[in-house]
């Protein structure tokens, strides 16, 4: 009797003005959560039915909480509650068709929790609200690149399918959350796919292949470099350019060919654009690494170029690149990656 009681006392608190006791409230539902976790998830989730015009601040840590107590008890959680909570989590996601950050956010949070056990209820969710023809909500296809990050191996076999039903949602996608959204979720395929391939024998399926995903990335990797990569948005060409970089180790070998003569000065003109480098010098890394990899015959043509903006980068006084590296030693790895790779190619 006194569990119900606290949590209801607490579930009530969870909208102090105070930042601080808003923190000391999800840590002592989750300690009352990890003594009794499907009752206190049963609470949460009846405040949240029974509240619906709670304002966003007060369902955001009710949300947290509820992620909390998934990720630190989720093995005593029994299915009934854990397929509620799907259902919970999917509604509280997708019920404003507006982007409302902080709340669907924490909503995704959950659904990314619960995935690292039950990947295959999560996807029939998700899924459902990822249908052909219909541009999805923004936080749907945020939750498929976090998915992809978190348990690589239970999400590569669904890519192929999930990259079929997307590539026709790009040319629906017009504003540049959503372009920003797809691409940002392209990079977290391709990498989540590098990982799969790089590590067959920990796999469940070890006759995935590189070549099941390389038309699917080819198609997409043409919509955003012809058509997102010269956004005028920096936010966007930054992410457009990582997804391009991570893409580039997945695509045919004669179609990577074909387009480093476009591709390479593209990248390097992104230098002139951007106060952000970082990105754009590991981009680069993955484009010239790719190359090398595959033994490419065009990539001799790009040295000139290439090492005359590195040069530049590395020693104009007022470069941004420098600026970083002072403070981001992850600038300085990718930069020397860069130049690394070039010197593999003078060899």
């Amino acid at each position: 009797l006194i569990i119900p009681h606290v949590t209801l006392a607490l579930l009530d608190s969870a909208n102090d003005k105070d930042p601080v006791v808003r923190e000391q409230v999800r840590k002592s539902i989750l300690t009352l959560g990890k003594q009794q976790p499907n009752k206190v998830l049963s609470m949460c989730q009846d405040y949240l039915v029974k509240h619906p015009k709670l304002v966003i601040g007060h369902r955001v840590v009710i949300l947290q909480t509820i992620e909390l107590i998934v990720k630190t008890k989720i093995d005593d959680i029994s299915y009934p509650k854990i397929k509620s909570i799907i259902s919970l989590a999917s509604d509280e996601m997708t019920r404003s068709k507006d982007v409302v950050p902080d709340w669907q956010q924490a909503a995704s949070n959950i659904l990314v929790a619960v995935g690292n056990k039950y990947i295959n209820d999560i996807m029939e969710e998700i899924l459902s609200k990822f249908q052909p023809g219909i541009l999805p909500h923004f936080f749907v296809v945020q939750t498929l690149a976090s998915l992809s990050e978190s348990n690589v191996y239970g999400m590569v076999p669904f890519l192929n399918a999930i990259l079929g039903t997307m590539l026709p949602m790009l040319g629906m996608a017009k504003q540049d959350n959503m372009k920003w959204v797809f691409s940002s979720a392209l990079s977290h395929f391709s990498e989540s796919i590098l990982e799969y391939l790089a590590n067959l024998d920990k796999a469940p399926d070890p006759t995935v292949r590189k070549d099941t995903f390389s038309s699917e990335i080819y198609s997409a990797y043409d919509i955003l470099y012809c058509n997102w990569l010269q956004s005028r948005d920096s936010k966007l060409r930054l992410t457009v350019a990582e997804a391009v970089g991570s893409m580039s180790h997945l695509m045919a070998h004669d179609k990577l060919e074909e387009q480093l003569p476009k591709l390479i000065p593209t990248i390097l003109s992104l230098y002139k654009k951007n106060t952000e480098h970082y990105v754009i010098s590991k981009s680069l890394c993955q484009v010239l690494d790719a190359s090398v990899n595959m033994g490419s015959r065009v990539l001799e043509t790009q040295i000139d170029s290439l090492l005359t903006t590195l040069n530049q980068q590395v020693w104009q006084s007022d470069s941004p690149l420098k600026a970083q590296c002072s403070v981001e030693g992850a600038s300085m790895q990718a930069f020397h990656c860069t130049f690394y790779t070039c010197c593999k190619l003078l060899m």
